[in-house]
């Protein structure tokens, strides 16, 4: 029996001939988001696209490109119902991106950004007043 070989690298099979092609779905949406310390950030919820306007005739013959990642509490609509407010949702610009894998790795850390506001928020309101919560487990 002869086994197919898979590619080696993660995105080969997919990329157009330039190497740019990524599939949002596929590649970007629910991804995690790793800062250059592989700290956790949050996972890409939406995605911002520049070259096509909302409510305007698509021009096939211009490329559309990701201009930032969106990211936020989506999982509290998702659970309670509803709809998240635009306005409350963090971007992520495309250029901080080092690597697109299995997960994504940005050129950041994840203190300076404000898309983790609401971890810090429960772990310093919340988690930090449980009797223990301020240090690890012995």
């Amino acid at each position: 029996m002869i086994r197919a070989m898979g590619p080696r690298r993660p995105l080969e099979w997919y990329r157009d001939p330039d190497g740019r092609a990524v599939d949002a779905r596929l590649h970007l949406l629910d991804r995690q988001i790793l800062d250059r310390e592989a700290t956790p950030i949050s996972t890409v919820d939406d995605i911002e696209l520049a070259g096509v306007e909302v409510g305007e005739r698509v021009d096939h013959s211009q490329q559309c490109t990701v201009s930032a990642m969106l990211v936020g509490v989506a999982v509290l609509p998702r659970v309670f119902g509803g709809r998240l407010p635009r306005s409350s949702w963090e971007r992520l610009p495309w250029a901080l991106v080092s690597r697109l894998g299995i997960v994504i790795t940005i050129d950041a850390l994840a203190d300076d950004l404000d898309a983790t506001w609401v971890e810090r928020f429960v772990r310093d309101r919340i988690v930090g007043r449980i009797p223990g919560g301020r240090h690890d487990p012995e």
